[in-house]
């Protein structure tokens, strides 16, 4: 941990890059929240009582006043801008998102056109002043425990590129019957080590091995070691919907609150709409970033995605099984009879992707691409939110709101 310790609210004026971004209603009203890496440390950017914005055309606002007249929390302004009929448009502002979409669902359902409804505000605070990744931070901060804390700050553009922390992970588990965690594996510049449970075992002083009576307190060993070294980013091998679905399921289990993010958050989870076996995983104050997805961003082919081909196209060495498509009991197996192997077994697999995100330059890409396009780090795909990013604040800035969507098809 590099941060500098700082009186309570100091001035600050200091070069970042951001990581997540999330938004949350407090009290009703809306906020935003930024975790951006410095060379001072991380530093959390909240801003408070925020609002929601849309836009309908003016010549419909008092159809659209009369309809929203039993719903609080909104106010309306003129506006320079028109749509692309060129018709005049009035600003509406929500004090919160969910009152922006139930507002949205009203207006749409009469037949009322609504622009720009789908643009969060996280996203929008940052598009309106062209921050895509890198930030100018300027205002009164906090020393928290471990990282800056800043409230209602200044933000500016900037073209800072950070050097951050990371952590590859990957964890062992039984494949058949009751499902079980064996191991959790963590591979970094400085530190390797594998979390394990051995119900009988006891540590003998084993640098990379460390042995628990059981899943709980491995665990919550494992929060701690990770709150302490405190990375950037957390990298893997289907390391969202496999390793981190996992975790979170077994904290479930046991009771537990995975609590990966900084400033000991929770994980946020979000299910895709087109597949209700894939997830989003928002860990506040760290990117996780995943090895298969990045790649096919970044139009990598292989044959196929599995770690141990792509370490051996790329790496020339793989797995450390012989048979990789029977290392579900060849895990059991070690798991049973030689802990050891098995803790080498599951920190190689930490090392094949470390060394794989190294030789790809896959972290640096990753920041290229979210100062180019305004997405976060972990976000794939998205061209359409790329467009959106840097498109719409010029559209703005030329007198037009965006249409909506499907309107003026051609």
């Amino acid at each position: 941990m590099n941060s500098t310790p700082a009186s309570d609210h100091a001035t600050r004026n200091l070069s970042g890059f951001i990581l997540t971004r999330q938004q949350r209603e407090q009290n009703g009203k809306l906020e935003l929240i930024y975790w951006a890496a410095t060379e001072q440390g991380p530093v959390r950017l909240v801003l408070r009582e925020q609002e929601c914005v849309c836009f309908v055309a003016t010549k419909d606002f008092v159809k659209a006043q009369k309809l929203l007249s039993r719903k609080s929390g909104w106010r309306h302004a003129e506006s320079i801008l028109q749509d692309f009929e060129h018709q005049p448009v009035t600003v509406l502002y929500f004090a919160s998102h969910r009152s922006l979409y139930g507002a949205r669902d009203i207006l749409t359902a009469r037949g009322i056109i609504v622009y720009e409804a789908d643009v969060r505000p996280v996203d929008r605070f940052l598009m309106e002043r062209f921050i895509t990744g890198g930030i100018e931070v300027s205002g009164s901060a906090a020393d928290s425990m471990g990282y800056l804390d800043f409230c209602n700050p200044q933000l500016k553009s900037t073209d800072y590129r950070p050097r951050l922390n990371c952590v590859s992970l990957d964890i062992e588990t039984q494949f058949k019957g009751a499902s079980r965690l064996y191991s959790i594996g963590v591979y970094t510049e400085d530190q390797q080590l594998v979390f394990m449970v051995d119900e009988g075992g006891k540590n003998n002083g084993n640098e990379t091995l460390r042995l628990f009576p059981d899943e709980r307190t491995l665990l919550l060993a494992f929060l701690q070691w990770l709150a302490e070294y405190d990375p950037d980013v957390l990298i893997g091998w289907n390391v969202v919907n496999f390793d981190l679905r996992y975790l979170q399921e077994t904290c479930d289990r046991l009771k537990l609150s995975l609590d990966l993010g900084r400033n000991h958050e929770p994980v946020s989870w979000r299910q895709a709409r087109d597949n209700v076996n894939r997830y989003f995983a928002l860990v506040p104050g760290r990117v996780v970033l995943d090895g298969i997805e990045l790649m096919r961003t970044a139009t990598y082919n292989f044959e196929n995605f599995s770690l141990d081909h792509v370490a051996q196209q790329l790496l020339a060495r793989g797995k450390l099984v012989d048979d990789v498509d029977q290392r579900g009991d060849e895990i059991t197996r070690l798991y049973e009879t030689d802990k050891q192997a098995l803790a080498d077994y599951n920190l190689e697999d930490c090392k094949l992707v470390w060394d794989i995100f190294v030789k790809e330059q896959l972290i640096e890409f990753a920041i290229e691409r979210s100062q180019l396009t305004g997405l976060e780090m972990n976000r794939y795909g998205g061209s359409v939110a790329a467009f959106d990013f840097l498109y719409l604040p010029r559209l703005h800035r030329a007198g037009y709101v965006a249409p909506a969507l499907g309107q003026n098809k051609v």
